[in-house]
């Protein structure tokens, strides 16, 4: 049998709440709050690596972007605002209708799929930024999809990792507080055990040909009612790879 990187009650977990995808105020308000930093981070690293006005219009004009695991289109929809060449992947084909359906209402090009990475890379696509945001956490196997999702950064190519660190205090904070009294997310979106931590991620870049050039953690600061940066990565953390050109 194959390997995989699918685990499938991850996938129906996501798929039964599909409709909620662009509600702010829905199921997945966490991670509409959590866009506008790591959107930031995005813009500015990519920006940085290949020269790009930070401020300009179309920022990513011409630049091929994977965003791994897409869901609704959360980050698709804002890199392809930029002017990036977007492909948006999902292995939930409910999450993929979705995004094409508001990706279409908001008058965007996306090319959506709904696949997965080990597919992409058996195909030989290849970017020059991968998105693989919130996902690890998720997935069946953690070194096989790092190496696949690597597989196809190009030369001179960036990979962006979000997750969630395997920690103590990430149990109490990102799944008993957010999922059980804040009920920010619905009971069972993380499972402790599947906590990722930054050297689980860092083996298989480095064993890739990659190299890991810059991560921090990300908070949520409850009186400001949004995400920042911070140098404590025990819960919440981003990982910036780079390939050699």
């Amino acid at each position: 049998m194959p390997q995989t990187t699918i685990d499938q009650s991850e996938v129906d977990r996501f798929s039964a709440m599909a409709a909620e995808w662009w509600s702010p105020v829905g199921k997945f308000r966490p991670l509409h709050k959590f866009n506008p930093v790591r959107l930031a981070y995005i813009r500015e690293k990519i920006c940085a690596r290949f020269g790009r006005d930070i401020n300009g219009h179309n920022a990513l004009a011409g630049l091929r972007i994977l965003d791994i695991g897409c869901g609704g289109g959360l980050l698709s929809e804002p890199m392809a605002r930029m002017g990036a060449d977007v492909v948006g992947v999902d292995p939930s084909p409910v999450n993929i209708e979705v995004a094409r359906t508001h990706a279409r209402q908001s008058k965007l090009t996306v090319d959506y799929r709904a696949s997965t990475a080990e597919e992409l890379a058996e195909a030989g696509e290849n970017f020059d930024v991968v998105l693989n945001m919130e996902v690890v956490e998720h997935v069946a196997d953690v070194s096989l999809f790092m190496e696949k999702c690597c597989q196809m950064v190009r030369p001179g190519g960036l990979m962006f990792v979000a997750t969630i660190n395997r920690t103590q205090k990430a149990r109490m904070l990102a799944i008993f507080m957010a999922e059980n009294v804040l009920r920010w997310l619905p009971r069972g979106t993380h499972t402790y055990e599947k906590l990722v931590k930054p050297a689980e991620l860092e083996q298989p870049i480095l064993a890739s040909g990659m190299q890991v050039t810059d991560k921090t953690g990300v908070f949520f600061n409850p009186l400001l009612d949004s995400w920042n940066y911070s140098t404590d990565m025990d819960v919440n953390y981003m990982m910036l790879a780079e390939r050699p050109a």
